[in-house]
This record gives structure tokens, sequence and C-alpha cells, in this order.
């Protein structure tokens, strides 16, 4: 696999991942995990720490699911600034002459 190709699959990618954090029915759905879950460990008996820190990991992991989201959507406009410099220098290669 080529640079641009990784570059190209990495830009599909971001557009994807901002597809699902745009996506309203996703959004809803981890607010209402995150909700869910806090309710849930607010309740926990003073006894019942292993429940508290799965409530605590599920919480955290709701957290970890939109960063990585967010990362691949920054990766892939890195990728796509990448791409327009290549673009970019190949076109001026071309018309230079350069090839």
């Amino acid at each position: 696999m080529t640079d641009e190709s990784r570059l190209r699959e990495a830009a599909a990618k971001a557009a994807r991942a901002q597809e699902l954090l745009d996506n309203e029915l996703l959004a809803d759905a981890f607010e209402s995990l995150e909700k869910t879950y806090i309710a849930a460990w607010r309740v926990t008996t003073i006894d019942d720490s292993a429940g508290r820190e799965k409530l605590f990991v599920a919480i955290n992991i709701i957290g970890k699911v939109r960063d990585h989201l967010a990362s691949v959507v920054a990766n892939g406009r890195l990728a796509e600034a990448e791409l327009k410099e290549l673009a970019y220098l190949a076109e001026r290669k071309r018309r230079f002459g350069i090839l």
C-alpha cells in the first residue's frame, strides 16, 4: 500500500467517523448509557465496590469511544492536508516539466 493510498484511507475513515459523531441516534445512545451508568453507580451499596468499579469502567469506555472517533477525524484531516500538498507538488512538477 502506498503512502497516498494510506492517506486516502485515513481520510475516508475520518469521514465515516465524523458521520458517527454527527449521528443523533448514536449521540443519544452515548448520553443515555452514560446517564444510566451514573444513576446505577450512585445507588450502589457501600460494600459493592466491584459493582462501582464496573460502572466506572463502563462510563469511561463511552468517553474513550468518543475520543477515538475524534482522533480518527483529526488524523483524517491531517491526511487530507497531506494529500492536498502532494497534489500541489505533483502539479508544480508537471507545470515545470520536472517529471
